[in-house]
């Protein structure tokens, strides 16, 4: 029996499951499936005191999280995770639109906690905004990597907002494109925006995210979560990320980089990209699913979008698995 907290729905990663499934040593695969960035900032030295005292909220990281995000207030959470399910339980039965194909995480949280559920697609959105109390928004989106602008999505809030609906948008992988983001809007009422902390720096096992809201929603999500959501070396570690300017430029640097090399790469094996960002690149074609298990029996894993026959590409981390990645390429090109 799996572990039970492994259960609900597919992710990239579970790699210690493949490796089984596929007879692989663990060692010998390269994870690409993730869309995380694969250089982890430097941590830093954790005091003793972070493992040995309950979490102070005077500790720095809300200050540094604020001005990393340019905001004046936010809620840290144990993953951006933990804020899509609960979310929902914050409203009444609502009529709630996922901007789809996207993370499906957002549309089973609603569905679960009672919720009309509708996903459409963007050109549906303007005909069914009357409609809707809530829209759901990821961007960039996960994982075709389409972008809303920013006008756009504030003239979709305006509405909603209007008859006091929520625009709840995404945001785990604009940290590359900050300029992107709508986290200086945050504060409006009926805005919610969510930044993940772990695809950005690389460290996605400290399981922290943000929210960025209007005061009363941000309180009433703390309610729900009570104290000491986020652990204290989390919070050490966070903090010092969150004010290296310089490590944060040179991230966004070499995963721009990296991302225009992946789709270079995919495209001159009669692979490109339909969509993607900084982070991944995104392929859909019949073969999807033949390619996934290709690569998986040479012990390199792709993140499979089964239902709409689609793969995820992370970002390879050296030259040596850039080269192992080509050599697949080649070897499914030769077949």
């Amino acid at each position: 029996m799996r572990d039970p907290v492994e259960g609900g729905l597919p992710h990239g990663g579970r790699l210690q499951q493949v490796a089984c499934d596929y007879g692989i040593a663990l060692g010998d695969w390269l994870d690409l499936s993730t869309g995380i960035a694969p250089w982890p900032f430097e941590l830093p030295p954790i005091p003793l005191r972070a493992w040995a005292c309950l979490p102070e909220t005077g500790d720095g990281l809300h200050a540094a999280a604020c001005g990393y995000y340019g905001v004046s207030q936010l809620l840290p959470v144990a993953g951006s995770q933990a804020a899509i399910q609960l979310l929902p339980r914050l409203r009444e039965h609502s009529r709630v639109g996922v901007l789809s194909p996207c993370y499906a995480e957002h549309a089973h949280a609603w569905h679960q906690a009672g919720h009309q559920v509708i996903e459409i697609t963007d050109a549906e959105v303007e005909a069914q905004l009357p409609g809707l109390d809530v829209l759901v928004v990821v961007n960039p989106n996960n994982p075709t990597g389409r972008l809303c602008r920013r006008e756009q999505l504030l003239a979709w809030h305006a509405v909603l907002a209007e008859r006091g609906g929520w625009l709840l948008v995404d945001e785990a992988f604009i940290d590359i494109t900050p300029e992107l983001s709508l986290a200086a809007e945050s504060e409006r009422d009926g805005l919610i925006v969510l930044r993940s902390f772990g695809k950005f720096f690389g460290l996605a096992g400290a399981r922290l995210g943000c929210v960025l809201a209007a005061t009363p929603l941000l309180q009433a999500l703390a309610d729900r979560l009570g104290p000491w959501t986020i652990n204290g070396p989390t919070r050490t570690v966070a903090a010092h990320c969150f004010a290296d300017i310089a490590a944060q430029q040179q991230q966004r640097e070499r995963a721009l980089q990296a991302s225009q090399r992946l789709a270079q790469l995919l495209a001159a094996h009669g692979l490109a990209p339909k969509g993607g960002c900084a982070l991944f690149q995104w392929w859909q074609g019949a073969q999807a699913a033949a390619l996934h298990d290709f690569f998986a029996r040479r012990g390199v894993l792709l993140r499979l979008f089964a239902g709409d026959s689609s793969l995820r590409v992370g970002l390879p981390a050296d030259e040596a698995q850039w080269q192992r990645l080509a050599g697949v390429l080649k070897e499914w090109v030769d077949e």
